[in-house]
C-alpha cells in the first residue's frame, strides 16, 4: 500500500488538472463551432495526460540524478530522493509512461490529423524530457513557464481543436495562450514555494531569477491576461458569457493574495488550487457552449 502511495505522489495529482483543462477547453470551442467529436478528443485526453505523468517522472528523476533535490525539502515527498522509489524503477516508469503516450499519438494522428500532426507530436514528446534533462534542461534555466504555455496551452488546445476537424485561426491561437498562461501559474506557486530549495543547489527557476515579489506579480498578471486573451469565445457562447471569467478573477485574485501571505508548505493547498481553478474555467465554458 505505501508503495502505491509513493508512486500516487510521484504523478502529481495537484497538477493534472492542468493537462485536462487544455482538452476541455478545446472541447468547449468544438462545441461552439460544431466541430465536436468524441473518439479524437478522448484520445487527445489520455495523450496529454499520460505525457504529463511521463515529464513528473522525468523531473522526479534527473533532479534526484543531478543533485538537485533533498530529503525534508518544502514541496510533497519526493519518492526517489527519500529512497521510496529506486532511481531505475522511475527510468523505466518515465519510458514507458512517455512510450504509451507515443503510441497513443500515432494512433490519433493516423485516424485524424495530418502530417504535421507527427512532428508536433514528437516535439511534445523531446519537451517531456527536454524539461528535466538534455544539454539545456528548460525547468533550470527560467524556461519552464514558457514550455508550459506551449504544452499546456498551445499545442494540446490547438491540436485537439484541430483534430476534431476545426479549423486554424488567429483567435485560435489567442485562445490557446489564455488558457497557457493560467497553467503557467500552476508552475509559478511551485517554483515561488521552492524558491530557497532550488537556489540552494542552483537550479535557476525564473522564481530565484526574478524573486519572489516578481512572481506574484506575473502570476496576478496571467489570470487576468488568460480571461482577456479567451474571453472573446466566452461572448460567441452566450450573452452571459462574461460572468464566469468575472467569478475566475474574483478567485484568481484571492489566490494571488494567500500566495502573497504564505510560505513553505502552507503553499502546497494552492498549487492544486490554482490548477483546479483553471479546469473549472475550462470546463464551465464547455457547460456554456454545450447549452
Amino acid at each position: 500500500m505505501k508503495k502505491i502511495t509513493c508512486w500516487v505522489e510521484a504523478m502529481r495529482l495537484r497538477t493534472l488538472p492542468v493537462s485536462l483543462a487544455g482538452i476541455v477547453y478545446a472541447a468547449g470551442l468544438g462545441a461552439l463551432t460544431w466541430h465536436f467529436k468524441t473518439l479524437p478528443l478522448v484520445l487527445c485526453l489520455i495523450f496529454a495526460l499520460l505525457a504529463q505523468i511521463a515529464s513528473n517522472f522525468a523531473n522526479e528523476y534527473f533532479d534526484y540524478r543531478d543533485g538537485l533535490d533533498r530529503a525534508g525539502r518544502e514541496g510533497p515527498r519526493r519518492g526517489v530522493t527519500e529512497g521510496d522509489i529506486t532511481p531505475r524503477a522511475m527510468l523505466a516508469a518515465t519510458l514507458s509512461t512517455l512510450g504509451l503516450a507515443c503510441v497513443t499519438g500515432v494512433i490519433l494522428v493516423a485516424l485524424y490529423g495530418t502530417w504535421w500532426m507527427y512532428v508536433a507530436g514528437i516535439i511534445t514528446a523531446l519537451g517531456v524530457m527536454a524539461y528535466s534533462t538534455g544539454p539545456y534542461p528548460l525547468s533550470r534555466h527560467g524556461l519552464g513557464e514558457v514550455a508550459v504555455v506551449c504544452f499546456f496551452g498551445l499545442i494540446p488546445v490547438c491540436l485537439t481543436y484541430m483534430l476534431m476537424g476545426g479549423p486554424w485561426g488567429w483567435w485560435l491561437g489567442a485562445a490557446a495562450a489564455g488558457i497557457g498562461l493560467m497553467g503557467a501559474n500552476v508552475l509559478i506557486v511551485n517554483n515561488y514555494r521552492d524558491h530557497d530549495d532550488d537556489k540552494s543547489v542552483g537550479k535557476r527557476t525564473l522564481a530565484v531569477m526574478l524573486g519572489r515579489r516578481s512572481m506574484l506579480w506575473i502570476y496576478c498578471a496571467n489570470g487576468f491576461a488568460g480571461c482577456i486573451l479567451t474571453f472573446p469565445e466566452w461572448l460567441a457562447a452566450s450573452r452571459y458569457g462574461w460572468i464566469p471569467p468575472v467569478i475566475y478573477i474574483i478567485l484568481h485574485l484571492a489566490l494571488t493574495t494567500a500566495l502573497a501571505r504564505r510560505s513553505g508548505r502552507q503553499l502546497n493547498p494552492l498549487l492544486g488550487m490554482t490548477a483546479c481553478l483553471m479546469l473549472l474555467y475550462a470546463a464551465a465554458f464547455l457547460l456554456c457552449t454545450i447549452l
